[in-house]
């Protein structure tokens, strides 16, 4: 591992081959068969195999055990040290990228694997797209295809549930969204009850707001109450292509059902259904990644660099 170390002397990140990657948990030892079941963690048109777990994710899960378990034994010197009991405060762990690169898949392999650890057996995922406005305040706003873009998101509201998570409040409650109606589902909630670990997964979770807002409100951002972020990498022309074969997966699949909000697309032909998505991603997705997302890529702690396979090739790690 010296060449890499050498060749990134003088950036904030250490940067590692997927071999120099996978070689530095070769201690760890978990029974990984117990854990999960890779037709379960998964997305769409997204492979994970057993490699790609044991080489990435195992590691990935290790490291984020140790910086859990220093902050449980930080947080314990601190109550010591001051004499009284402090309130339990998750360890939160923020994953950031873009649509369809994958970041919901790393987000349920990270949570199945630092289950196993006992040190922090509960771990909880909350998505933020519980937290966009719902459709008809977006509708009523010009927003609708600005969906997924900073003002399509109650910042106000998501930084509020994640100030609560982490002031240690026994139950806070994160609202859910479907994605068969593409929409927030009104009255229903994720609870949050003091898990160990809460892992918060969203395009959004490392923007800031526009330098216009923060001069008439407080400077507070999601990723402020973030212990370790994550960001999901790849080529644009990847992500694109990643994109549209998802769309055709989901014409072929989740479309056909009379309840889904895309309903309308599911008699598309292929040929239709590939120009569709491909203007999806050019008007929308293409946007929002190079203006939004992209350019938060270097506030995250660790990058997963992604190549045309879909697999990670290289992972940057924040020096500390």
């Amino acid at each position: 591992m010296t060449t890499s170390l050498k060749r990134e002397r003088y950036t904030p990140y250490i940067t590692f081959s997927r071999k120099e990657w996978a070689e530095t948990s070769s201690g760890a030892l978990l029974q990984l068969q117990d854990y999960y079941d890779l037709e379960q963690l998964h997305g769409m048109n997204e492979p994970l195999t057993q490699e790609e777990i044991t080489q990435i994710y195992l590691p990935l899960a290790h490291l984020l055990n140790l910086y859990v378990k220093s902050s449980q034994q930080l947080h314990k010197a601190t109550t010591n040290f001051l004499g009284s009991q402090a309130l339990k405060v998750p360890y939160i762990i923020g994953i950031a990228g873009s649509v369809a690169v994958g970041k919901s898949t790393t987000a349920r392999v990270l949570q199945r694997l630092l289950q196993a650890w006992p040190d922090h057996p509960r771990v909880d995922l909350v998505t933020t797209d519980g937290f966009l406005y719902p459709n008809k305040t977006l509708d009523a706003n010009s927003l609708m295809n600005r969906k997924g873009f900073p003002e399509s998101y109650d910042i106000k509201r998501l930084i509020h549930f994640l100030a609560d998570v982490k002031s240690g409040k026994e139950r806070v409650a994160a609202p859910l969204y479907s994605h068969l109606e593409y929409d927030v589902l009104p009255g229903q909630l994720q609870w949050i009850e003091q898990p160990d670990i809460v892992i918060v997964e969203g395009v959004n979770v490392l923007q800031v707001k526009p330098q216009q807002q923060q001069q008439k409100d407080p400077a507070v951002f999601v990723s402020d109450f973030f212990d370790f972020s994550i960001y999901v990498d790849a080529a644009e022309k990847d992500i694109r292509k990643w994109y549209i074969s998802r769309f055709e997966s989901l014409r072929a699949t989740a479309f056909q059902n009379p309840e889904s909000f895309f309903h309308r697309y599911a008699h598309l032909s292929d040929a239709a259904t590939v120009e569709l998505a491909t203007q999806i991603w050019e008007d929308i997705n293409k946007p929002n990644l190079e203006q939004n997302i992209a350019p938060t890529r270097y506030r995250a702690s660790l990058i997963l660099e992604k190549g045309h396979h879909h697999f990670v090739q290289s992972v940057k790690l924040r020096k500390t």
